[in-house]
């Protein structure tokens, strides 16, 4: 995979084809119309919130001579480090300066993406907005006392799509590259999340940590390197230093966890599926007063969120930058101590196959008619009530677990919930 922070956007970039997740999904909406007037509007989101900041004097951006405002700038979104991931396929508007021996570097937290590329004059960021989704800015690499995050619309050439579920939004995707970073299309371009197989992920990205037995494409680039790939799966899998890759003494980490990519990769298609259910949702009652033609997504959107899909795991799988036990303490944990961002790494991602995005302001402000279909339909499949194939793989167990972390921690939930 490739992140791509395209004229400040992120894309994100595998190999194996997905089918769409509802009818109708890889249309563009019409974003720009009177209804959600994507450009018009203000992002509220925390990129627009630390801006306020730093306009009132209540926050100081601090500039280093190596990083320019990269560490000030994660310290001040509560982006850890160890969030670090490296991408060297040149699938970006600043290719020209990445390549294996210099990757980009990508950061993230639940609602927020940032990019860093040596020698670069900005920074690229991409921020989750409750009601726009993705809204993209870049922020020059020049001391000032009071440094300007620019938003640019530029990105939605690319990441305003099919690929983002025809919505701003973010993508992850896998290619082979040359010696160079630069990409094969032949390789294929399908988007990856938590559904794709892991031996078809990471083209194009430095992976550290163990995968086990499990060979997937990270850590590969130049025809030798993939035709040994092919005579020795996973030769170059297992990397817990990649200082024979690259200068790691150029970045603030020398890791590109593997936690955190299949996290990212999870949270990046859930963003922009939030984002196109506000959006069919919000023009739906506009235009008849209710939700109810939007079965569809709704079901479809249940199934993302309780991992129903995911690709099973052949052997257990650790990161090695403390990103997982940094993520899992966020909580909110019930009274018996379980969170959703409790990992499995055994057989699946999460030991609660619930994401932790329902607790972010993009789920929280979706339209209240919306949220309560959800809510309905959620307790249908974790109560038992629907014991179709569809949700098979979801045992009586977590079902129960979920059903119970949700009950103690979410705290607008419908009454037939507490009931």
């Amino acid at each position: 995979m490739a992140p791509l922070l395209v004229g400040g956007a992120l894309a994100l970039s595998a190999l194996v084809a997905v089918a769409d997740d509802f009818q109708g999904a890889t249309h563009l909406m019409p974003f720009d119309e009177e209804t959600i007037n994507y450009s018009k509007q203000k992002d509220t989101g925390p990129i627009a919130q630390l801006q306020a900041k730093i306009d009132r004097g209540e926050l100081k951006m601090n500039y280093g001579e190596k990083f320019g405002y990269l560490s000030s700038l994660l310290e001040a979104l509560e982006v850890s480090t160890n969030s670090q991931m490296l991408v060297f396929s040149k699938t970006s508007f600043q290719r020209e300066r990445i390549a294996p021996r210099t990757p980009r570097a990508v950061f993230f937290n639940d609602d927020v993406y940032i990019g860093f590329v040596q020698g670069s004059p900005l920074l690229e960021i991409s921020s989750v907005d409750p009601k726009l989704g993705g809204v993209f800015y870049t922020l020059e690499q020049t001391k000032t006392d009071k440094p300007r995050f620019v938003r640019t619309d530029q990105c939605l050439e690319c990441h305003a799509s099919a690929k983002t579920m025809g919505v701003p939004g973010h993508l992850v995707r896998s290619f082979a590259t040359d010696e160079n970073g630069v990409v094969d299309m032949t390789t294929g371009t399908s988007l990856v999340n938590h559904r794709t197989p892991i031996e078809e992920r990471w083209g194009g990205w430095f992976v550290t940590g163990d995968a086990g037995k499990q060979p997937h494409r990270g850590n590969l680039f130049g025809k030798s390197a993939f035709a040994r790939h092919e005579k020795e799966p996973g030769f170059l899998g297992n990397q817990t230093d990649l200082k024979k890759f690259f200068d790691v003494s150029e970045y603030l980490s020398g890791n590109s966890d593997i936690v955190a990519l299949m996290v990212m990769e999870h949270q990046s298609h859930m963003h922009n599926f939030l984002t196109r259910l506000n959006y069919e949702s919000t023009i739906a009652l506009q235009q008849y007063g209710h939700t109810r033609y939007l079965k569809n997504i709704v079901e479809a959107f249940v199934r993302y969120l309780l991992f129903v899909e995911e690709a099973p795991f052949a052997s257990p799988i650790r990161g090695n930058s403390g990103f997982a036990a940094e993520f899992a303490k966020l909580g909110p944990r019930d009274e018996k101590g379980r969170s959703l961002r409790d990992f499995d790494l055994h057989t699946r991602l999460f030991k609660y196959p619930c994401s932790y995005l329902i607790y972010t302001d993009a789920f929280d402000q979706l339209p209240a008619k919306l949220k309560e279909r959800i809510y309905d339909r959620l307790l249908e499949v974790l109560s038992g009530e629907d014991t179709s194939a569809a949700y098979a793989k979801l045992s009586p167990e977590s079902r129960t677990a979920i059903r119970e972390i949700l009950g103690a921690t979410k705290k607008d939930l419908p009454s037939n919930w507490r009931d």
